[in-house]
């Protein structure tokens, strides 16, 4: 079976949308439907540092990928923070993560990037064997503050 990951386009919401759902799941979220409509216009703008993309197997879209480009203090090259990474339950372990975070690597780099960068959760042991594999670990530790 061979995987194909492409940009989303204005026709992929409905293969799109059960997999940001799915991933909204995982991490026990529920991304309210007007901010999940506003995210979706956003990766069709091209003015916007949002892009996203699906992996396709076999005409059906297992895998989504999202990613923000932004400056940096540090760095001349932009940031590229990949926010959202999902492979469907039924075809995890098959490498498909591992390519979606790929395609965002040869995205960042043709873009002219000066890194790649994600956040998971501690607990997500099965993702963390790949990404101790791929990247190295910062060694912060994320703080936030909400408003609102």
């Amino acid at each position: 079976m061979s995987l194909e990951i492409r940009p989303v386009t204005a026709a992929d919401h409905a293969a799109w949308l059960p997999l940001w759902q799915g991933y909204q799941r995982f991490y026990h979220s529920d991304i309210p439907a007007e901010v999940s409509a506003v995210t979706w216009q956003r990766f069709l703008d091209a003015s916007e540092p949002m892009h996203a993309a699906l992996a396709w197997q076999d005409g059906v879209a297992i895998g989504l990928v999202h990613w923000i480009f932004h400056r940096s203090c540090w760095t001349v090259g932009d940031y590229c923070y990949l926010q959202d990474l999902f492979v469907a339950e039924g075809v995890r372990g098959g490498g498909h993560g591992r390519a979606l975070i790929e395609h965002v690597y040869a995205a960042a780099q043709a873009a002219g990037a000066s890194r790649v960068h994600w956040l998971t959760q501690e607990d997500n042991a099965q993702a963390r064997l790949l990404y101790d594999r791929i990247a190295s670990r910062s060694g912060f530790i994320q703080y936030r503050h909400l408003f609102g």
